[in-house]
């Protein structure tokens, strides 16, 4: 249980689910005040002892998704040399959210995950650089790492901040979204009539009453692997005020407006942020076809498929995540390590 929600550390028995690669989370939490005064949790992850540093990354989760959730990849991140700086959105894990209890992931618009963003690299990233320079260092050079919901919003930033980071990676990026059995029209005129006077708080149809500490891995829709899938839940189980059920009508309304803007000419073709972009082959909750066809708006991406990967591609088995591992690598290793870095 992670005890100082102000500053502190956060240690993790590893899931009796996954014997055989131990885990365990141990990050420095610090809570960090959005614009709107929201509360939201972040995590840093240092870079062991031993091992040079090389930059910063910035590590942006999806929706229902949460800071322990992604240790595993923060440790591994760490390994390269990275320092890593993460959060959970608001709404969602343990930053603050509307009531006590809710499981909803809400928002009225995406601006309000644009000050999250801002929030975590101004209060989070800045310091960090700032304490290089105090100490004679040049400044880290800025990578960041978001999937889904995470990649769709840093999206937006740096459309805006152009020169913010020196590279991105992302993973399943929402540039559509999978409506399971209905329509996409339908949904679109769901969500349309449902949020005509305000941003409605009724949780989408699909994901009412589906608690994430029940749903068995058998069907599920975001990894073929068993043991990261149950050590996810033994997660939860262990914190379960982190776990939200899904997203709201408000929130789908938001996303399919961010989604328009996203569609617009001119938009990608804006974004001269080097890129990795990797799709999943087989997701079920993100629309590949729409990744694939960004990915030709933009000046300076490389895109990358995984045929046999579901929407957690970070979240797959050994196998996919060492391919994902070999592209990451291989685009990092020159926004890393020049000589001038």
């Amino acid at each position: 249980m992670w005890a100082d929600p102000a500053n502190g550390l956060i240690p993790l028995l590893a899931p009796a689910a996954f014997p055989d690669e131990p885990v365990t989370t141990s990050f420095r939490v610090k809570t960090l005040i959005a614009p709107d005064k929201r509360q939201l949790r972040t995590a840093t992850w240092d870079v062991p002892a031993g091992v040079a540093v090389r930059g910063i990354c910035l590590l942006l989760h999806g929706l229902t998704e949460f800071l322990e959730k992604y240790d595993e990849t923060a440790q591994e991140l760490t390994a390269r040399g990275l320092i890593v700086v993460s959060l959970d959105w608001r709404s969602q894990g343990a930053s603050e959210r509307r009531g006590s209890g809710n499981r909803a992931g809400h928002v009225t618009s995406f601006d309000e995950y644009d000050a999250d963003i801002g929030a975590i690299v101004m209060q989070g990233i800045e310091p960090i650089q700032k304490d290089q320079i105090a100490q004679g260092r040049a400044p880290l050079p800025v990578i960041a790492l978001a999937h889904s919901m995470g990649a769709h919003i840093l999206l937006r930033f740096i459309h805006e901040h152009k020169r913010r980071f020196a590279g991105a990676a992302l993973t399943a990026p929402m540039l559509g979204i999978e409506t399971g059995k209905y329509s996409l029209q339908f949904a679109k005129a769901v969500t349309f009539l449902l949020n005509m006077r305000r941003a409605s708080s009724q949780l989408v149809y699909t994901v009412e009453g589906r608690d994430p500490l029940h749903l068995p891995f058998e069907g599920n829709l975001v990894t073929s692997d068993r043991g990261r899938y149950e050590r996810n839940r033994e997660l939860l189980k262990a914190q379960p005020f982190l776990r939200i059920y899904g997203p709201t009508f408000g929130w789908l309304g938001a996303a399919f407006q961010s989604l328009r803007r996203a569609e617009r000419a001119g938009f990608a073709e804006e974004i001269g942020t080097p890129l990795l972009v990797v799709g999943a082959g087989r997701d079920g909750i993100v629309t590949t076809a729409a990744t694939r066809d960004f990915v030709k708006r933009l000046p300076n991406a490389t895109y990358v498929e995984f045929e046999d990967a579901e929407h957690e591609i970070l979240m797959e088995n050994d196998a996919i995540r060492a391919r994902f591992w070999a592209a990451f690598d291989a685009f990092t290793a020159p926004l890393l390590d020049r000589p001038n870095a």
